[in-house]
């Protein structure tokens, strides 16, 4: 992950692969409500895995995302391409969601 790109809330979340990707990982309570929310295209690095989650917004949003839901192996159950702002998207079957930048 090219993390001094990064923006600085991202930067000091731990890092994993998931489905090939380099993301941050939104452990806590602060990463996991901002998500990717209010950045640039090019300050949110690949992407953000949110673990235990079910739904996610798009709300303040600035670009589209590609939201995956994962199970609990890490193994893609729906996937959603170029979700716009304003928007709630959930999976009740989701262990995780990965918002992957467009």
């Amino acid at each position: 992950m090219e993390r001094q790109r990064l923006a600085g809330r991202l930067r000091r979340l731990p890092a994993a692969e998931v489905l090939g990707f380099p993301v941050g990982v939104a452990s806590g309570r602060r990463a996991r409500l901002l998500g990717l929310a209010g950045l640039d295209r090019e300050r949110a690095g690949v992407g953000l895995l949110i673990p235990r989650c079910r739904s996610v917004h798009t709300f303040g949003m600035r670009f589209p995302l590609d939201v995956v839901f994962l199970d609990l192996d890490g193994r893609p159950l729906s996937a959603h391409w170029s979700v716009g702002p304003r928007r709630v998207l959930w999976n009740r079957r989701a262990s995780a969601v990965l918002e992957l930048v467009g």
